[in-house]
């Protein structure tokens, strides 16, 4: 008997697949659809066993969805643009373009033999002309709905890149990657309005059954709507001609603790006084250098500059000191803040600092008044007792008492009630070259005029030079200066390239037509859209699956996407981490050495036998090299053995742990059904008599693969396949009915190993393929279990086991249980004290 060779037979298979266009995705209006799609990749150059675990969880759902008589659409693209090939082009003196080409030939090359059933014909990489050609379309299209906009905004500006860097790309003050001090610069911007439909987004997302509640939660909380009060405190002297300084807040209930109002670094006020204050401008500048984003504010340092301005207390009359915080920013609300000591931690370690009073607005019922060093903020569901409050509140929850407070404010004409929402319209402009340019020019006759559709793509130069800081567009008169589309005359291109969130923001519309010479073809996205699966990581929970909701309202409204397509994708599943063990040793002077997997057996170095040091499982890392290699395992091992191990070892919402052992014996369990398989082929034919106790396991299996695919436990599909190798194997069972257990075994393990699937299906005589073999069904008579399995113990030990009827009444369970080989052994003849049956559990003998 030969053994099991996954070297030879998985290209061999591939290689069938591919000759008969399996898994071409086809328009069928007479077979229901389904569109499976992961999320796609950054072409990094290397493939990494989270790909494998991802796209094994689409691969397994897509090969069952096509055996039960569904249309598949199962794509793959490259998410292509971005920093990562520019920071490439200039450290090694590569085109972006080049290096980003080569990355996609080597990953694919990577990819293809772990035998997934991808429709390569749809590939397209985001860089391609042909994608953002029309993504530029898309943008002119959305620019003429009033989608986009134009306008001036504060970013962070690399001074020595020469670009703007989103918050998180903000370290201590610098770039991260030129480690430049980085400026707060006002410049104009494109925008998407994507703030017009946070309402929408936000209430859609109670529709979204089949996401997450993570996932809706954290969008919830992006999107961040909230019920306050915008109220104007009167400057006690109005400076450089502003009367008020109007304050937005969500706990307007807490103004009697009011004991400061603090304004941006950037309002308007802080810019008119620092030019006659040189101090303030200083602090100002340092302010602007500060990370912006919600963490870098919290963590900081709080610090302040006392303007000498004071305010009027709207409700109470008292004068407020006003001062300049770093904490506060103009992109939230009104870019000024009433402080609140007694009920903010942030106010009161700002107020402890500068020796500002501390006010209590409310305290529980029963307790002190005394404000210590933690600030009181209980929930707003909690009743609390109200301090002087001016509108006459005393005990009430905090809820309750917002809404009254700003009911009286809009009484007394002091302040308006707002909703207001934390989203803010999306910035799409980069400085950079390396993505998608905005197909518009700036023409000193016509102002800004978008390209005509006609002369898309606006392609990116190739002959484009790194050698100096910042975007080599705006140094590229050939590319740069054009032709105004308006009135012919001499005009500049936008220089500005898209944030690539806008690629993946529809990416998954433009695989169902992606050779179209339009965005899409409308009876394609009417039959395929929506994505039926997404799966991805929870890394992308809020940006990517928000930009793409939009993107999909956006297309809804430019006739790119059906309105069924309002929302993009029916179910999403956000997969678990790959983990491995950390090897590390030490160099002489006491830093930390890491060393692959395989630079490691039992415990010490291969080369040197140096005893390494084992730090547990954490998210693999290129950094601290224990990453497996996928193309090593499947060279190894085969890439069933890979496909199998990701899917069995644990739920796949969950981090699953890779280690050589449990990759060995998922080989070693392939390896045994192969033989199973060719032990049943060496039997022959055989007769057709039926063994019902198999044929009860089979059909249980087939329920609970079943059930464990379409439940995304693809680990209990894989548990019930071990349990039924289990039973093949102990069978005493016909020929015939061995043979057609396991080539149902093998229709069962073709979403998982499909190249096993596919030997066994042939060795045992299946037809064509097993990938175009109709999944087989569960006979609900098969499944009604008759008899039950009862352990008898002795004396509290077990001994044996019967089977009986189900319904078998106790004194005949009794009598057979007293009647089994093991229980009159060990009674020696002695009558039982005592027998216990529990119906359906279990029977104990007590002597």
């Amino acid at each position: 008997m030969s053994r099991y060779d996954p070297a030879t037979t998985e290209p061999k298979w591939q290689e069938a697949w591919d000759k008969a266009g399996t898994f071409l995705a086809r328009r069928d209006p007479a077979k229901p659809k389904y569109y499976v799609l992961e999320m796609f990749p950054y072409p990094s150059g290397r493939i990494h066993m989270g790909h494998v675990r991802n796209y094994t969880m689409g691969d397994v759902v897509a090969r069952y969805k096509r055996s039960c008589g569904f249309s598949v659409l199962h794509p793959m693209g490259w998410d292509a643009f971005g920093m990562p090939a520019e920071n490439a082009a200039m450290e090694k003196g590569a085109n972006p373009r080049d290096w980003t080409y080569q990355n996609i030939a080597d990953m694919k090359q990577q990819m293809k033999p772990l035998g997934f059933s991808l429709d390569w014909t749809r590939e397209f990489a985001t860089c391609d002309p042909e994608y953002y050609g029309q993504q530029q379309a898309l943008f002119i299209d959305m620019l003429k709905a009033g989608l986009i906009t134009r306008k001036n905004a504060v970013v962070n500006w690399d001074p020595v890149d020469m670009t703007v860097l989103a918050n998180e790309q903000v370290i201590d003050g610098k770039g991260w990657r030129s480690g430049a001090v980085v400026e707060r610069k006002e410049l104009t911007q494109w925008f998407f309005r994507i703030s017009d439909f946070a309402d929408e987004l936000l209430e859609a997302l109670d529709g979204l059954k089949d996401w997450p509640e993570k996932v809706r939660l954290m969008q919830s909380n992006w999107i961040g709507k909230s019920r306050g009060l915008e109220i104007d405190f009167p400057l006690t002297a109005p400076t450089a001609g502003i009367d008020t300084i109007p304050c937005y807040s969500t706990r307007p209930d807490t103004m009697h603790g009011a004991s400061f109002v603090a304004i941006s670094f950037d309002h308007p006020l802080a810019k008119a006084l620092e030019a006659g204050n040189p101090e303030m401008a200083a602090f100002n500048a340092e302010c602007r250098r500060m990370g912006t984003t919600e963490e870098a504010l919290e963590t900081a340092e709080k610090r302040g500059f006392d303007t000498g301005l004071t305010v009027r207390h709207p409700a109470e009359g008292r004068e407020l000191p006003v001062w300049i915080g770093n904490f506060v920013l103009m992109d939230y609300g009104t870019g000024a803040v009433f402080g609140c000591p007694a009920h903010d931690q942030r106010d009161l370690d700002f107020a402890r600092k500068y020796d500002l009073p501390v006010r209590n607005a409310f305290h529980m019922p029963g307790s002190s008044e005394e404000v210590g060093t933690e600030a009181l903020v209980p929930p707003k569901t909690e009743p609390v007792v109200y301090v002087d409050h001016f509108a006459g509140i005393t005990e009430a929850t905090s809820q309750e008492a917002i809404d009254r407070t700003i009911d009286w404010f809009e009484e007394k004409g002091l302040g308006r009630g707002q909703t207001r929402f934390r989203l803010r319209d999306w910035g799409l402009s980069r400085q950079r070259y390396w993505g998608c340019p905005i197909p518009v020019v700036h023409c000193d006759t016509c102002g800004v005029v978008p390209e005509k559709k006609e002369n898309l793509p606006v392609e990116l130069p190739h002959d484009v030079s790194f050698d100096r800081p910042g975007n080599p567009l705006d140094r590229h008169p050939t590319w740069r200066d054009c032709a105004c589309p308006a009135c012919g005359k001499p005009a500049r291109r936008e220089t500005d390239t898209m944030d690539t969130f806008v690629d993946s923001s529809w990416y998954f519309a433009r695989f169902t037509a992606p050779r179209a010479t339009t965005p899409t073809v409308g009876e394609e996205v009417d039959y395929w859209m929506n994505v039926d699966q997404y799966i991805g990581g929870i890394e992308h929970a809020i940006l990517h699956l928000l930009y793409s909701r939009f993107f999909a309202r956006a297309m809804q409204i430019t006739g790119h996407l059906p309105k069924t397509a309002i929302e993009p994708f029916n179910a999403l599943f956000t997969q678990g981490m790959v983990t491995h063990e950390i090897y590390m040793t030490r160099d002489e002077k006491g830093r930390a050495v890491y060393h692959l997997p395989e630079e490691v057996e039992d415990g010490k170095l291969k080369t040197t036998g140096e005893a390494v040091t084992i730090v547990p499982s954490a998210k693999m890392s290129k950094s601290k090299k224990n990453v497996v290699d996928p193309v090593n395992i499947v060279e190894s091992f085969g890439a069933d053995t890979a496909r199998w191990f990701v899917m069995s070892d644990s739920p796949p919402e969950r981090d699953v742990e890779w280690t050589a052992s449990g990759a060995e014996a998922a080989f070693k369990h392939l390896g045994r059904v192969w033989r199973l398989a060719a032990e049943v082929d060496a039997r022959g034919p055989g007769d057709a008599t039926q063994d019902e106790a198999l044929m009860k396991a089979m059909h249980r299996t087939i329920a609970e693969v079943r059930d464990g695919i379409e439940g995304f436990a693809f680990n209990k599909a894989v548990a019930a396949l071990y349990a039924f190798a289990n039973a093949v194997q102990r069978t005493d069972a016909s020929a015939g009915a061995k043979r057609q257990a396991m080539r149902t075994m093998a229709q069962l393990m073709s979403p998982m190993t499909p190249h096993l699937a596919e030997e066994i299906w042939h060795m045992l005589g299946g037809v064509g393929l097993v990938a175009d073999a109709p999944w087989p069904k569960a006979d609900p008579a098969m499944l009604v279990e008759d008899s039950v399995t009862l352990p008898i113990q002795f004396n509290g030990k077990r001994r044996s086991e019967i089977t009986v009827p189900k319904d078998l009444p106790r004194e005949e369970v009794e009598k057979r249980a007293l009647a089994d080989d093991a229980v009159v052994r060990a009674l020696e003849g002695r009558a039982p004290k005592k027998v216990i049956v529990v119906p359906g559990r279990i029977v104990n003998v007590v002597a």
